[in-house]
């Protein structure tokens, strides 16, 4: 009897539009996956992808560089090529469409692997239970649509568990959620369930809907005081404008 092979999943195309100074990624559509400004490849454009960086706030601040970011999904890069580039930390990126990682390094000035860089290939449902990965992770990016993006790829308590086995003990998680209410809603329940509700933060939505949910590995209440003196200092040193997070960005919790 002969196993009847399984029907290779369809990926959907790549492509690049350049609007002025910035340059646009496409998932055959024409919403917008990511963003580079043409004259600064390594910053971060977008505003959303800025605040998937909150993370920062719950670090040590002098042993960033020794860490390990993860991010699912490349998008543009932009995450992946910031954690390198300016961070200067060991990042590892978990991609599903070759396409989107050959563009990246055609049109996004994403670097070649090397030995803190590297994008593995992968379905991120699976690889992230991959016992090699299991409480390595100090920042995980979660960043998971598909070419409609109307609500996150993977999205379960189950995936949220799995993520959250990633992070060492101080890690953090950041998500992009974008779409209806009730998307988001129950986005919120799944983090909660797996991470608690005691863990979880979040930004005010920005303009374009995106709201970046932030998860604890283990959570912290660090006083507003607290994290104004880590902000300024995230900004002077890395130019984010961690300064103005602070006004959209509290607790899920009372």
């Amino acid at each position: 009897m002969t196993r009847k092979k399984e029907k290779p999943q369809e990926l959907p195309e790549v492509s690049v539009s350049d609007d002025g100074e910035v340059r646009h990624l496409h998932l055959g559509t024409p919403w917008i996956q990511g963003s580079m400004r043409i004259a600064e490849p390594f910053g971060l454009e977008l505003e959303y992808v800025q605040r998937m960086m909150a993370w920062l706030l719950f670090a040590d601040l002098a042993q960033v560089s020794k860490g390990h970011a993860m991010q699912l999904g490349l998008g543009a890069g932009a995450i992946t090529k910031f954690c390198h580039k300016k961070l200067r930390i060991c990042t590892t990126t978990i991609e599903l469409n070759p396409q989107v990682l050959a563009v990246c390094r055609q049109w996004f000035k994403l670097p070649p692997d090397g030995p803190k860089l590297r994008v593995v290939l992968a379905d991120a449902a699976q690889e992230i239970q991959n016992p090699m990965w299991l409480g390595t992770v100090d920042a995980l990016a979660v960043d998971l649509y598909d070419h409609e993006a109307a609500a996150p790829v993977l999205d379960s308590p189950d995936f949220y568990a799995h993520c959250r086995a990633l992070l060492t003990d101080t890690g953090s998680m950041t998500v992009n959620l974008f779409g209806r209410a009730s998307s988001f809603d129950r986005s919120l329940k799944s983090m909660a369930q797996a991470f608690g509700d005691e863990a979880l933060w979040a930004f005010k939505p920005t303009r374009e809907g995106n709201t970046v949910v932030l998860a604890q590995r283990t959570p912290t209440r660090p006083k507003r005081t607290e994290l104004a003196e880590r902000a300024e200092a995230i900004q002077a040193r890395w130019d984010l404008p961690t300064t103005k997070w602070l006004r959209a960005f509290k607790p899920v919790a009372p």
